[in-house]
């Protein structure tokens, strides 16, 4: 049974399929906004005023999107001159410290994340300088979701969120809880996928976090073939 047996279930051939049209769908968002963009000022001396400001967002969706998707193929870089030189066993143990490490911080970022976006979104921040103790006693004057972005215009189809989240005050651009509010949900699909790589290497499925030797496999393939023929 390979690694990545268990995503090739259907149910998980429709998440790497749902995350990768979404990593798609934010990267064409990008060409197409900077492209347009490019048009309208070079050949119509204008241009979408609010371009570059979601671009920036979709860009900072793209990062971690794509973060949480290469530690799932195990995709991510690194230097494995150490690990190739020692014994399974204690390449299992130095794996097991590495994703250690990176579960701590996973954690210290989502809690960061959270505290950010709250910040936007009538929420109560965590209480604790590492680690989260609680929440944060909230007031009527704490309530923030009146901050907007500089130049993103509220569509009307947005509008509904007003009466719930703002009194019912009118926003005139989209206010900054709506795009950061993958700051968190991003924070969260990376701890879980470095919890699940803790537990592949736990388990035996795989050995560290270094980036998978696919393309090798591929080219060795290739090759063998070639001599076939």
């Amino acid at each position: 049974m390979s690694t990545h047996d268990h995503e090739r279930s259907p149910f998980g051939q429709f998440v790497d399929e749902l995350e990768e049209s979404i990593i798609a769908l934010i990267l064409g968002l990008m060409t197409l906004i900077t492209f347009v963009n490019v048009v309208l000022r070079y050949i119509f001396n204008t241009g979408l005023i609010w371009g570059f400001e979601v671009t920036n967002v979709l860009f900072a969706w793209l990062v971690l999107f794509g973060l949480a998707y290469t530690i799932k193929k195990t995709a991510n870089l690194g230097v494995d001159a150490v690990l190739n030189v020692v014994s399974p066993g204690l390449r299992r143990t130095f794996g097991l410290i590495a994703v250690a490490v990176c579960i701590a911080y996973a954690a210290l970022l989502l809690k960061g994340a959270w505290d950010y976006w709250a910040n936007f979104a009538n929420l109560p921040q965590t209480t604790g300088r590492w680690f989260p103790t609680g929440f944060e006693e909230m007031k009527r004057t704490s309530y923030r979701s009146w901050y907007e972005m500089v130049d993103t215009p509220m569509p009307d189809w947005l509008r509904f969120i007003e009466p719930w989240i703002n009194e019912g005050e009118a926003y005139e651009k989209i206010p900054r809880f709506i795009p950061y509010v993958l700051l968190p949900f991003g924070a969260a699909m990376i701890l879980i996928r470095f919890i699940q790589a803790a537990v592949r290497i736990w388990t035996g499925a795989e050995e560290s976090l270094i980036v998978s030797h696919e393309a090798e496999d591929d080219v060795a393939d290739v090759a063998h073939m070639n001599k076939e023929d």
